[in-house]
């Protein structure tokens, strides 16, 4: 048989963020208080979004998107973990984990690239604001969005099945607490320079990629903002760009010092920390940073809890 095709284990283990038992509990509740502020705040934005006609524009199609991703993003991860925690044996099957990296993966890429949008969108309205609509149609929006779902899935199936070529022998406990690329790696018994050196070429212009072009718009709309005579004008612009560059920073800073280093300089202990960042945290803040620093969806939610329920439901 293969070598290549060939694994010495039917599951792995997921050790989770802590072995210790007296931070089981703690790290459960504060877990599970995260991923149900996720679940609740990305689903209200997504629910105001659908509700208010006002909010059916470009920007907010894409935003209600990334809500959705940011949903299907952390429920790869948390739940599973939340379940090892009471679980005696930690085990998750080896097709199992092949596919909770390939969503991982997925949604991860599929924020990358909606981030990417956004700013694009960002760009149009403050650079070109007389020609946004005829630019940036629901045609142009629905294609943005379909290319968008295409290439994140491509990207992780192309890492998945990298990741299926390793071999494990005897090693299946992973100092983890999901099936990431790196961890993976490192109690694999092949070689994983393929795996790694598809990371540091394909990943970098993907993930890079996305942030040039961000980085890029953001100077235009800069450059726009700083043209506009009036300080409130100025202002105003500003904030509309303010939360989406919040999200731009935690994401792509914790991303790359995660993945974009030498597999040997890889640290889990610190890795799983900082993964935690951008798998839990920043899901979790991103409805918040939207909202509160959004007039718009602020407007729509008191819309939205002025109106009478059989109303609403009608």
């Amino acid at each position: 048989m293969d070598k290549t095709n060939w694994t010495g284990v039917s599951h792995f283990v997921l050790l989770g963020i802590s072995t210790r038992p007296e931070e089981q509990i703690p790290l459960f509740l504060l877990f599970l208080f995260m991923y149900a502020i996720n679940i609740l705040g990305n689903f209200a934005i997504i629910t105001l979004i659908i509700s208010a006609p006002h909010l059916h524009t470009p920007m907010y199609i894409f935003l209600s998107n990334l809500a959705l991703a940011d949903i299907c993003f952390t429920s790869t991860t948390v739940p599973k973990m939340l379940q090892n925690v009471f679980s005696t044996t930690k085990a998750i099957s080896y097709m199992g984990c092949l596919a909770q990296a390939y969503f991982f993966i997925c949604f991860a890429a599929m924020e990358n690239f909606l981030l990417a949008v956004m700013a694009y969108d960002r760009y149009i309205a403050i650079c070109h604001p007389f020609q946004y609509s005829m630019i940036l149609t629901k045609m142009l929006c629905a294609q943005m969005v379909v290319v968008c779902h295409v290439l994140s899935h491509l990207h992780a199936l192309l890492h998945t099945l990298l990741m299926g070529r390793l071999v494990f022998c005897d090693a299946n406990r992973i100092p983890h607490f999901f099936c990431d690329l790196y961890p993976l790696m490192k109690i694999s018994c092949s070689s994983t320079h393929l795996n790694t050196l598809m990371i540091h070429t394909e990943g970098v212009i993907v993930i890079n990629g996305a942030l040039a072009f961000i980085i890029v718009s953001y100077a235009c709309i800069i450059s726009a903002i700083l043209r506009i005579p009036s300080a409130n004008g100025k202002w105003r612009a500003f904030s509309t760009c303010g939360s989406h560059l919040t999200v731009v920073a935690i994401f792509y800073g914790t991303l790359t010092w995660v993945y974009f280093r030498p597999l040997s300089s890889y640290s889990v202990a610190t890795g799983r920390i900082v993964t935690v960042m951008y798998t839990v945290v920043t899901p979790m803040l991103n409805p918040f940073i939207y909202s509160l620093r959004n007039a718009d969806v602020k407007r729509a939610y008191k819309r939205w809890r002025s109106r009478p329920w059989t109303s609403f439901f009608s």
